[in-house]
C-alpha cells in the first residue's frame, strides 16, 4: 500500500498534466490506493473482448447470464479471507463495480497463525509456513522467515490490487475454457477512485447500486439482478416486522450515524438507503430536469447534500470524477494534511458541497 505523501502527490501530477487538466498516461494501482488517506475505493473492471461478459451476445446468439453468479460468488469467498468489506458491487455485462472497505483493524488483530490459514485459503505458501501450522519445531533463522512472510501476506491480505487480481483471473480462466480460447479478458487495469467522505462514499455506493435501471436492465432496486441492492432488499424483507431489519452477512453493514461504542459498518441507516435509492431510482427512470418536486430522503438533508447535485452525480459518477473523490473541504484536508499548499481539482468537488 502506497504511503499516504506520495498518494496525494500522485493526485496533484494527475491533474497538472495533459491539455485537459489531466494525465494521460497510466499510473499504478499502488499509486491510486492509501489507507492513511481513506479505507474506501470504488473499482470497476471492463471486459476488452467483444463478446459480453455476462447476458445475451446478440452476434452470436450466445448466452453469458450465468457469468454474472461466477463474479458475484468470487468477489464474497475472496471477502471472506481478504481483510476487505463489500459495501456495494453490481455485475453488468460487459464490466462491473465493486466499492471495498480496506480493514485494517480486522487484518492486524489476526493472529501470525490465522495470517497463513488465510493465505493458504487461496496460495499454496511454502515449505516453512506448512511447517508452522503443522507445529513443527523451527530454528530461529526459519521462525525469522516465516515473520517476514507474515508480515507480507498480511499487508496482501488487506490489498486491493490482490484482491481484484485475484477476483479477474479466476473470471478469465473459466471464460476461456468456456469460449475455448486464450488471451487477454479484462482490460489491462482495473479502475479505482479513492472516497474521501460520507457524501463522496454515499454517491458512490447509490451510483453503483443503481447501474441496472440507468441501462434500463431493470426497472427497480428490488429487481436488479446481481447487486448489493437488491441483496440487501431481499434480506430486511426476510426480517420479521417487530424486528431490525437483517443486513446480507456478506457486506459490509449499515450501523445508523456516528455514536460511541458503535459497531464497524458504514455510518447510515439501512432503512435512510433503501428509501434514497429507490426515491434517486425514481427520478432517473423518468428522466427528470430542473426542480425535484417530491420531498427529498432526510438523508440528503443530513448530508447535506444538494438533491440537483445528487440525481446528476449518481448518473455520471465515474466520468465526473477521476481517482479522489470528496467534497472540496475533504480534499484540502487531506493536501493540508500532507503539507501541499497547491490544491488542484476542486471544481468538480463543488458538486457534492
Amino acid at each position: 500500500m502506497v504511503d499516504a505523501t506520495n498518494f496525494i502527490q500522485c493526485f496533484i501530477q494527475h491533474n497538472q498534466n495533459g491539455p485537459s487538466g489531466l494525465d494521460t498516461m497510466p499510473r499504478s494501482r499502488k499509486s491510486q490506493i492509501a489507507l492513511e488517506a481513506t479505507p474506501f475505493y470504488h473499482c470497476t473492471s471492463r471486459c476488452v473482448r467483444r463478446a459480453f461478459l455476462c447476458g445475451r451476445d446478440e452476434y452470436s446468439g450466445n448466452d453469458y447470464e450465468h457469468r454474472r453468479g461466477w463474479i458475484e460468488q468470487r468477489m464474497k469467498a475472496l471477502a471472506s479471507v481478504y481483510a476487505l468489506d463489500i459495501c456495494a458491487y453490481a455485475v453488468m455485462s460487459d464490466h462491473y463495480h465493486i466499492v471495498l472497505h480496506i480493514n485494517a483493524e480486522k487484518a492486524n488483530a489476526w493472529s501470525d497463525t490465522e495470517v497463513i490459514q488465510h493465505w493458504h485459503t487461496l496460495y499454496a505458501g511454502n515449505f516453512l509456513s506448512h511447517e508452522y501450522l503443522a507445529g513443527k519445531d523451527l530454528y530461529d533463522a526459519q521462525l525469522k522467515v516465516v515473520s517476514e512472510l507474515v508480515t507480507e501476506w498480511r499487508e496482501r491480505l488487506m490489498s486491493i490490487g490482490w484482491f481484484m487480481r485475484a477476483l479477474n483471473e479466476d473470471i478469465a480462466r473459466q471464460a476461456n475454457a468456456e469460449d475455448c480460447c486464450t488471451g487477454r479478458f479484462w482490460e489491462t487495469r482495473f479502475k479505482s477512485q479513492a472516497l474521501l467522505d460520507a457524501k463522496a462514499l454515499a454517491t458512490c455506493i447509490a451510483y453503483v447500486d443503481l447501474n441496472p435501471i440507468r441501462a434500463q436492465m431493470a426497472e427497480t432496486p428490488e429487481t436488479s439482478e446481481f447487486t448489493s441492492v437488491k441483496e440487501r432488499i431481499a434480506t430486511a424483507q426476510s426480517t420479521p416486522k417487530s424486528s431490525e431489519p437483517h443486513q446480507p452477512k456478506a457486506l459490509f453493514p449499515f450501523v445508523g450515524y456516528a455514536r460511541q461504542d458503535m459497531p464497524a459498518g458504514l455510518l447510515f441507516r439501512l432503512q435512510d438507503y433503501l428509501e434514497l435509492v429507490d426515491w434517486t431510482g425514481r427520478h432517473i427512470r423518468n428522466d427528470k430536469r430542473g426542480i425535484i418536486a417530491e420531498p427529498m430522503p432526510p438523508i440528503l438533508e443530513r448530508l447535506n447534500i444538494d438533491a440537483d447535485h445528487w440525481i446528476y452525480n449518481t448518473q455520471h459518477f465515474e466520468s465526473q470524477f477521476k481517482s479522489l473523490v470528496g467534497t472540496v473541504q475533504s480534499i484540502k484536508t487531506k493536501f493540508q494534511q500532507f503539507g501541499y499548499q497547491r490544491t488542484p481539482g476542486l471544481g468538480l468537488a463543488d458538486l457534492l458541497a
